[in-house]
């Protein structure tokens, strides 16, 4: 394999670390790497599985539904371990429940009745998390008073702000990496409750990969911290470091999955 393709499915805002990270992979392993954004991310995601792509950065949950078929098309190559206390220096993060700052809404269980938004039906971080904290809480039907797919973390959050809705459950790195970028947007509103910790969305390599360049370029993800030019690349956004993770780490995404299937939003 003389080449490879990069992609992420994650929100925009990672795009710019992203490439960083394409660069300085392509520049440790001295091998050409295309990075590839200018398609939808469900076909990023698809090409993938085909291994037409052959390392992304997904969300976990469908990670699981991946590495749970029989014949599993990607493996985990790395996940990153954010910046902040709140993570204690572990592949986690949140999904932050956020209002407008001049609402009237201070607990969960003040939403009840609320407009609320979700990016995505295939995301643990804005739908399958909230759907299994309501089942947890023992409502499974007619929480809220609607339930509306905005496509993107950062499109429900400019909804909080625009007063399109009332409250969402948005990805913590998102949210802090929006923060970061735009500081202003911190006095607009508030979290008033956070939904985790859970295992954070991996990095993962196509099984088409030959096991060498698998192993080399986990060895670039893993130590990327400990060299002047990667530490450069992470001090772009939020990640602190990478780190190998095992299938069993991703177990609970497995178990709150199953336990969201008994409610709707």
């Amino acid at each position: 394999m003389k080449s490879l393709k990069f992609t992420s499915c994650m929100a925009e805002n990672f795009a710019p670390i992203c490439e960083a990270i394409v660069t300085y992979t392509s520049q440790q392993l001295q091998m050409p790497i295309e990075w590839i954004d200018a398609i939808p991310w469900q076909e990023r995601e698809k090409r993938l599985d085909r291994g037409e792509i052959q390392v992304g950065w997904i969300c976990g949950l469908p990670y699981v539904w991946k590495a749970d078929q029989a014949i599993p098309s990607i493996e985990l190559l790395a996940a990153p371990v954010i910046k902040g206390d709140r993570y204690q220096g572990k592949p986690i993060y949140f999904s932050d429940v956020v209002v407008r700052q001049d609402s009237s809404y201070h607990t969960f269980a003040d939403l009840r009745g609320c407009t609320w938004a979700y990016n995505e039906p295939r995301s643990h971080s804005g739908y399958y998390v909230t759907r299994a904290h309501l089942a947890a809480l023992g409502e499974f039907d007619g929480f809220f008073g609607a339930a509306i797919e905005s496509g993107a973390h950062q499109t429900s959050l400019q909804w909080i702000l625009d007063g399109k809705i009332d409250a969402s459950a948005i990805d913590s790195t998102v949210l802090e990496l929006e923060l970061q970028r735009h500081p202003e947007i911190a006095a607009q509103i508030r979290i008033i409750d956070d939904l985790g910790a859970s295992p954070i969305p991996p990095w993962v390599i196509s099984t088409q990969v030959p096991p060498e360049l698998r192993d080399r370029l986990q060895q670039v993800f893993l130590h990327m911290h400990q060299t002047p030019e990667g530490k450069a690349v992470l001090s772009q956004g939020t990640i602190d470091r990478f780190v190998a993770v095992d299938d069993r780490d991703y177990d609970a995404l497995r178990h709150r999955a199953e336990l969201a299937e008994t409610a709707r939003l």
